[in-house]
């Protein structure tokens, strides 16, 4: 049968499907609605479940506070082009509207929250079908209470941040939220970071200073034997400036030879207690850099001074009480 083009905007405005498709649905359903919207829907689901290993790498990401209660939902798709989507974009805030509106917790729970005609899962599910993109939801946070600052950076909907007071300052709590986002802190303070990752800090830093002061003894050796430690610095590059002429067959060998007695007799010497010293070192520069109170404000009008420094100079006891950070772009 014939349908009008008066049925296909209508169901097109229901269901966001593209023109092509919904006439075929209509079509085949002699033109009733909800039939060809559950064709719609099947064939969506199908064209999903084909898409499935692929991988999500674009999307949304947008925050809201509403009262005392604010979340970041992240809804992934494939590329920009669907990300910047009008119709992809507005999912992603109905679906963070039904979250807020029943202070969801969990992404499990989001997913069941109805939006529009369909639970927010299904409605993911139709919107892939639609583009023919694989789509999910990936992320969800949440913070509850008073003295809430959210911030979307730049607008650009891929990286969001909401950070909470002990007091009201608005602009305090704005300031620190872009912070949040430019510095992308792994804990409040010190004393928030996991003993796993204090161990595993600690261990690296211990193996980097080793192998930086066994490299330094070699290389001194190197220049003494008038050796480039730059030419030699990989056995690929021993090869190839052998090849080059910029080392003689018997600087390669004397080269290797260095490189393999005096580090085995640099490493046997090195100091313990200098090495924790070192190591102890980079580790509280680690806080410094990654721990939020500790990081250097970055955006105060004077002198420099750190996060708590700042919050300080606002009010004696304004303190954070929690943040909350996520981004789709790789870090």
């Amino acid at each position: 049968m014939a349908v009008s083009i008066e049925d296909i905007k209508k169901l097109r405005a229901m269901t966001g499907a593209g023109l092509a498709d919904v006439k075929k649905a209509l079509t085949e359903a002699e033109g009733d609605f909800d039939k060809a919207k559950e064709l719609l829907r099947e064939r969506g689901l199908a064209i999903a479940a084909k898409r499935s290993d692929r991988e999500t790498s674009n999307g949304c990401v947008l925050v809201k506070k509403v009262n005392d209660f604010a979340a970041i939902i992240a809804l992934k798709c494939e590329t920009d082009f669907v990300a910047n989507g009008a119709d992809f974009i507005k999912l992603t805030s109905d679906i963070l509207d039904a979250a807020i509106a029943a202070k969801a917790h969990t992404l499990d729970e989001v997913k069941t929250l109805k939006v529009g005609d369909a639970d927010a899962q299904a409605a993911v599910t139709q919107r892939s079908g639609i583009t023919g993109e694989k789509m999910e939801l990936d992320g969800y946070c949440v913070l509850e209470g008073d003295n809430i600052e959210v911030y979307d950076h730049m607008n650009k909907h891929t990286l969001c941040t909401m950070v909470q007071l002990n007091e009201n300052n608005e602009e305090a709590g704005h300031k620190i939220a872009m912070q949040v986002a430019a510095m992308r802190p792994v804990a409040l303070d010190e004393s928030s970071v996991s003993e796993e990752t204090k161990k595993t800090e600690l261990e690296v830093a211990v193996a980097k200073t080793k192998e930086e002061l066994v490299e330094k003894a070699v290389n001194a050796a190197l220049k003494k034997a008038g050796i480039n430690p730059a030419h030699v610095d990989s056995e690929d590059h021993i090869e190839s400036n052998t090849k080059k002429g910029w080392l003689t067959p018997e600087q390669a060998e004397e080269a290797r030879n260095i490189k393999k007695t005096v580090g085995e007799e640099k490493a046997a010497t090195l100091n313990p207690t200098m090495i924790q010293n070192i190591a102890n070192g980079r580790l509280a520069k680690f806080f410094k850099e990654n721990c939020l109170v500790d990081q250097e404000f970055q955006f105060g009008d004077g002198d420099k001074q750190t996060v708590a420094q700042y919050l300080a100079s606002q009010s004696k006891d304004l303190k954070i009480v929690a943040y909350q950070r996520f981004t789709l772009a790789a870090e």
